[in-house]
């Protein structure tokens, strides 16, 4: 007898902040997905443009709910957080404003979930759409993290299956740093925020792959060989601004690292950041011995 195939409920979370450029394209890409049983979450930082005008008129187009929430703003990861608070499915879906999903990919996600119950978190491959001159700049960001995966195998048939002992490569705090994706290439599991609690509201740029290594210290991460995402990369996107603005947090990762998964690390590494900082590490590098 063939099993009947079940569709929990997925929570497309969209946290926006002035985003009318292309956040209509961005929710037009929900429309299109193949997947039966969605919600859209939107958390709004108080948009000052037409972004709310979009939303709702989109609200009033589609047969599936479509919840809008509006607060005063408190950062980056604080509007992720509360999209995904007010997310009422089994599993959390971030799309945002500036990106795209193609037609299968909640989906395909739903499907890995399924197929592989031990995961906490799918991620996929990603184009991107340029929306900015496709200077020198860009050519190096390509290059350099076109694919983040690239110095990774997969299996037989192309999945890459990620566990805590990424973090015992010798190159793990090389780049990129960021080896599963930005947000929209992502869906976890609601559930996996009690056990390794919300997106760290201090931080602006490295709090998506911070995120997702805490996931790796509970359960696997499986990244899809297809391509499911479109991620635009423009001149107003965060992580240019941040740049621009030299609002990086960088500098913190690697202690966190050192703090949170020395265990795991791997020797060299861990003495490398032992000698940075350990008191007794800093003190032998500091009389040189």
């Amino acid at each position: 007898m063939m099993k009947t195939p079940t569709f929990p409920l997925v929570s497309i979370c969209i946290p926006i902040y002035n985003g009318e450029a292309f956040l209509a394209k961005a929710l037009a890409s929900v429309t299109t997905q193949t997947y039966p049983n969605l919600e859209v979450v939107v958390s709004d930082d108080r948009s000052s443009d037409a972004s709310l005008a979009i939303v709702e008129q989109f609200q009033q187009e589609v047969d599936f709910p479509v919840r809008i929430f509006s607060h005063e703003p408190q950062g980056i990861g604080a509007n992720w957080n509360h999209c995904v608070a007010k997310a009422k499915g089994q599993y959390i879906k971030f799309l945002f404003q500036d990106d795209v999903l193609l037609p299968t990919c909640v989906e395909k996600m739903v499907e890995a979930f399924q197929q592989f119950p031990e995961v906490g978190l799918v991620a996929c491959k990603r184009d991107f759409i340029l929306n900015k001159e496709k200077d020198e700049a860009t050519e190096r960001w390509l290059k350099s993290f076109g694919d983040l995966q690239a110095h990774l195998e997969g299996d037989d048939q192309n999945l890459l299956f990620l566990d805590h002992r990424i973090y015992g490569r010798k190159d793990f705090l090389k780049s990129p740093k960021n080896i599963v994706g930005e947000p929209t290439t992502v869906m976890f599991s609601r559930n996996i925020i009690n056990k390794i609690g919300w997106f760290r509201e201090d931080f602006k740029q490295s709090l998506d792959y911070e995120f997702y290594y805490r996931v790796l210290v509970f359960s696997q991460i499986l990244i899809l060989p297809e391509v499911l995402v479109q991620f635009r990369l423009h001149e107003k996107q965060a992580t240019e601004v941040n740049r621009s603005n030299k609002i990086l947090d960088y500098d913190l990762y690697p202690e966190i690292v050192y703090q949170s998964y020395k265990k795991f690390l791997h020797p060299e590494v861990r003495k490398e950041l032992w000698r940075k900082y350990s008191v007794t590490g800093r003190i032998i590098t500091k009389f040189g011995l």
